[in-house]
């Protein structure tokens, strides 16, 4: 189960009101092109080339110059398109070209590009060193995903590290004096750094992993900026609302929605329970999870289990069947039952097929529950932290 609870110190809205507060915040940018638009120098389109080629993937690009913007688009070569990733289905992409990004860093550097080439809805950078960064930045989350490993705990607060942080109510959880930030977000969420397991909610959870992949990036590209982050967090957190404002780029809408089977390795993204009652449930409401690549997502729970797009569906479909009343009339669930239906419908095939009819729908509005599904319209990333090109502002701690 990978769901969002309400605990001290962590996320004080549910997760369908958090989706919907960041959509209303989110800052509309113009739309580029599909695919990667590279502007700069024709240095800049030279080196990504050459990358592309380094990597065996230059034969499946298509790339032309823009005069008007000043740039060179990249994108995948409409035949290769069709036969990597059917309808834009990027989940396809490992299995078609055999890649693996579990194991293989320039294997996960492959699916990345390959998926920012097939955006429909465009990347635009201004120039190959603000790229790069922002593959690391992507490759940064997908390995940290891999290794975080939470409790889920609605009744107790959430924990971290005593040695490295500390709480207020009116800071969050901050920095102990002389504790660096990546060593401290490798403790609080990776258990073979710590050796303990500590309580989060899905949602902190992901913003914990944002950060370290955006300071392990900085570590190498703008050591300064790493600064003025650690000092951030040794005076007040950034959370909730605030982080998705200063750290987070959304693409896709419920205006414009991404497709259904479309992910880049390293996307934050949500899961919406479309059942009624089971979403009113505390810690149900829905799921946020990252995309790993070579069609995994990412399970804070259970992280030797990374969930498939079907595995996850059918999870959140069957929370409808572990829902109850206790003694005193409230809703709660039942993970066991879950478990066990989910467990019985794997081996149904029809069934499956008859569950992933409905959950792989697009998700109806806030507050709708007729017949969508869980699937969402748009998904997260980073902003830019390359020295060159900045995107991130922080504000002042």
């Amino acid at each position: 189960m990978l769901a969002l609870s309400r605990q001290p110190g962590d996320a004080t809205l549910s997760s369908g009101e958090m989706k919907m507060t960041s959509v209303t915040r989110q800052r509309r940018l113009p739309t580029p092109p599909p695919g990667i638009l590279l502007r700069g120098s024709g240095n800049d389109a030279l080196c990504l080339m050459e990358r592309l080629e380094a990597l065996g993937l230059a034969s499946y690009t298509a790339s032309a110059p823009l005069p008007k913007s000043s740039g060179t688009l990249f994108r995948l070569g409409d035949a290769s398109a069709r036969e990597l990733a059917p309808e834009q289905d990027t989940t396809q992409l490992s299995d078609k070209l055999r890649l693996d990004p579990a194991g293989n860093a320039e294997d996960l550097e492959r699916e990345i590009l390959l998926a920012l080439m097939l955006s429909p809805t465009g990347f635009e950078y201004p120039g190959y060193a603000a790229l790069a960064s922002a593959v690391n930045v992507r490759r940064n989350i997908v390995n940290a995903a891999h290794k975080t490993e939470l409790a889920f705990d609605t009744t107790r607060a959430a924990e971290r590290p005593s040695d490295c942080w500390t709480f207020s109510e009116e800071c969050g959880f901050t920095l102990q004096p002389g504790k660096p930030l990546i060593e401290a977000l490798r403790k609080a969420t990776q258990p073979e750094v710590s050796g303990k397991i500590y309580a989060f909610s899905c949602y902190r959870a992901t913003e914990y992993v944002i950060l370290l992949g955006i300071a392990e990036e900085l570590e190498n590209c703008n050591p300064v900026l790493l600064e003025r982050l650690q000092r951030q967090w040794e005076t007040r957190a950034i959370k909730s609302g605030a982080f998705h404002e200063v750290f987070l780029i959304e693409y896709g809408s419920m205006d414009a929605p991404l497709p259904p089977k479309y992910y880049v390795p390293g996307d934050r993204l949500w899961f919406r329970n479309p059942d009624d009652q089971s979403s009113d449930i505390e810690g149900f409401e829905g799921s946020w999870v990252f995309y790993l690549g070579g069609g995994l997502f990412a399970n804070f729970w259970k992280s030797h289990q990374p969930f498939t797009l079907s595995s996850k569906s059918l999870e959140i479909y069957h929370w409808r069947n572990g829902t109850y009343r206790d003694a005193e009339g409230n809703l709660k669930m039942d993970e066991s039952v879950v478990e066990e239906r989910v467990h019985a419908s794997m081996s149904n095939p029809e069934e499956v097929q008859a569950i992933l009819a409905q959950m792989m729908r697009l998700r109806e509005p806030s507050g709708v529950y007729v017949a969508g599904g869980c699937i969402d319209t748009s998904r997260e990333y980073p902003r830019s932290v390359c020295l060159h090109a900045p995107g991130l502002a922080l504000p002042d701690a």
